[in-house]
């Protein structure tokens, strides 16, 4: 009878006695005179399957082409397991290679595996035992934030990628064009003609899907997004890149007190998905590199978040300078909180969460909504420990008025922007979202320190490989 193959993660939790085969790359190859023993993995888990291979002259040909990153298929009897870290292994009764490794140019060497390294060779990296937990967990928390959403009605609305709209009206933005850079059409003015272009005028990769989901809103009541979005930011840190995915939900009829209250449930959902369905791949991050990660995940899921007004955080911060911290950005009320000020709220003088409100408008988008003080918009930012901003949110503008006031004020153009200013002509109503940035999400599941570590291929300035 035929014998299909068994991935790993369910080999492991076979019974001993049973014929199986598993395909897998092997991990590592070691043994004596006598015996040899294969450490198969096939991605599906963090853990190996140990093979245990009798030398022989029929074996030995076979042996002496498997090394570590070899691909194999392994006919055996699964027995128990005599070591420790597995109840069950394999003992191999046929091998076939499906593809040899060379040994001394496989870039997965035991001597190069720092991050920095890893990065300049991302098209291998997934093989490790690090990004296979990453990636899986990428995969895992994917899937819940689409089973959170459809479990509470939203609809998934599709935002396009290309658009003539700014979102953040920050301008760093990626151009989308198909003329002749060589040759580039110009008009009687002596500018660029874009209507000779594609789309007829110029176009973007987009910042975000909100403007867009804002419409979604206002007709089918809760939708949310999940999908790539582009910032042509020149910047070089651990938490920014070029290209990134984020979801962002939008609710008709909610005000700045139930989105804050949605955000929170959102995110303390997809850690508890993680910690209850990615335990042995978070468990091994957490033995690796970051000792105190799963105490911190399950620190969220058990404790209420702070709800803090950005004039109490800014006088908070203040009392902290004055009284010996150090902090390298100036803390004064219409700053634009950095890391470390979050963070100071975050870890040292809450020891929790925090959603702070109330920022000032100036320092906010032109689509949030002014409270009656007329200096503070109902914005609202979820901080999180070591991670800092993981939220970022509002109560939108609702009113006609207060949003072409606000769009003049900034100095924007219109040419662009009418379609989203028809939401406040024609059946406004209260509405409110957030964007959460995946790969910070990911960041603080998987401890990692670097946001180019928990995606597959980053894109940084000077870096699009692979």
């Amino acid at each position: 009878m035929e014998i299909l193959r068994t991935k790993v993660i369910d080999l492991l939790k076979k019974d001993a006695g049973e014929e199986v085969l598993a395909k897998g790359w092997v991990r590592t190859k070691r043994g004596n005179k006598e015996i040899a023993f294969i450490a198969l993995n096939d991605g599906s888990t963090i853990k190996n399957v140990q093979i245990v291979v009798d030398k022989n002259a029929e074996t030995e040909p076979v042996l002496a082409r498997i090394s570590t990153g070899t691909c194999i298929g392994v006919r055996g009897k699964l027995v128990e397991s005599v070591g420790s870290g597995q109840a069950v292994e394999i003992r191999a009764s046929e091998i076939e290679v499906y593809g040899e490794c060379d040994p001394v140019r496989y870039p997965l060497q035991k001597k190069d595996t720092s991050f920095e390294y890893l990065r300049t060779v991302a098209h291998m990296r997934p093989r490790t035992n690090t990004f296979g937990a990453i990636l899986r967990l990428r995969s895992q928390m994917a899937y819940a934030i689409h089973e959170y959403f459809h479990s509470k009605g939203f609809v998934y609305l599709h935002t396009p990628l290309i658009t003539a709209s700014d979102a953040e009206g920050a301008g760093n933005m990626f151009q989308v064009t198909t003329l002749d850079l060589e040759n580039v059409p110009r008009n009687k003015k002596g500018k660029i003609d874009y209507a000779k272009d594609f789309f007829g005028k110029r176009t973007s990769l987009t910042v975000s899907g909100q403007l867009e989901g804002e419409l979604g809103a206002t007709a089918l009541g809760e939708i949310y997004t999940f999908g790539p979005t582009f910032r042509a930011e020149n910047s070089n840190t651990p938490r920014h890149l070029a290209e990134f995915w984020m979801i962002e939900p939008e609710m008709a009829f909610y005000d700045i007190t139930e989105n804050m209250d949605l955000a929170e449930d959102f995110i303390k959902h997809l850690v508890r998905y993680a910690l209850e369905n990615c335990r042995d791949d978070i468990q091994f991050l957490n033995d690796r590199y970051d000792p105190e990660l799963v105490a911190r995940l399950e620190g969220v899921i058990n404790t209420e978040f702070v709800r803090l007004e950005y004039t109490e955080g800014i006088k908070i911060l203040e009392a902290a300078a004055a009284n010996g911290v150090q902090f390298e950005y100036p803390v004064f009320w219409g700053a634009d909180l950095q890391s470390e000020h979050e963070r100071y709220l975050v870890e040292k003088h809450f020891g929790k969460p925090v959603i702070l409100t109330g920022y000032p408008k100036d320092i906010k988008a032109f689509y949030m909504k002014q409270n009656p003080d007329g200096k503070t918009v109902r914005a609202m930012d979820v901080l999180f420990p070591k991670i800092g901003e993981i939220i970022g949110g509002s109560e939108r503008e609702a009113d006609l008025g207060k949003l072409e006031a606000r769009i003049d004020e900034l100095g924007m153009s219109r040419t662009n922007l009418e379609w989203y200013v028809d939401t406040r002509r024609f059946g406004s109503c209260p509405h409110s979202g957030f964007g959460l940035g995946f790969e910070r999400l990911l960041l603080f599941v998987t401890g990692m320190q670097n946001i180019r570590d928990v995606i597959p291929f980053p894109r940084t300035p000077k870096n699009a490989e692979f």
